[in-house]
């Protein structure tokens, strides 16, 4: 173990969605998140390669890479105006409905420690929202890449943080 390198906070971990919508370049977090799964091998796809000559033992090649996200948090809500958050509404009431072509949309996401956003061009699957009598409404989706992942540097891009106290809604 390095003695110089400690773990990081989960909770310091960002996600964004592109508003496709927005005359210029505008991403919107998505607030409430209280977990995330990155899995950077779904939808891979690999081709056995064992031949005589590979002396018994088995060999392959990854012919196709693939990764989802999932992320879960609680369903939010501006208490004041009843907006809802900003990240949140788009996923479900504009990305949810698309089909076809236009179910494409660009996350990004990182750690507040990198210097870099992931940006995926993806589709998202809706997940499901409830709760009992003294819990909190739940919230969730699943992000699948589609394609190579790119990278931008942090100050790229414009954070609809500022947009969402105007218009009432959550950031």
């Amino acid at each position: 173990m390095a003695a110089n390198s400690r773990p990081i906070d989960a909770r310091g971990w960002l996600f964004e969605i592109l508003d496709a919508n927005a005359q210029t370049e505008t991403w919107l977090p998505i607030a409430g998140l209280t977990s995330f799964t990155h899995n950077p091998g779904e939808n891979e796809e690999t081709a056995e390669t064992t031949a005589f000559d590979s002396e018994g033992y088995y060999e392959q090649d990854v012919m196709q890479r693939g990764a989802t996200l999932e992320i879960e948090g609680q369903y939010r809500i501006n208490p004041t105006t009843k907006a809802r958050d900003v990240g949140q509404a788009y996923v479900d009431e504009v990305w949810a409905h698309r089909l076809g072509i236009d179910s494409h949309n660009k996350v990004r996401w990182r750690h507040n420690s990198q210097t870099q956003w992931v940006i995926w061009d993806a589709t998202m699957t809706p997940g499901e929202q409830g709760g009992e009598t003294n819990d909190k409404t739940s919230w969730s989706a699943t992000i699948t890449r589609s394609g190579k992942p790119t990278s931008a540097p942090v100050s790229g891009g414009t954070t609809v943080t500022a947009l969402a106290s105007k218009s009432g809604g959550d950031a």
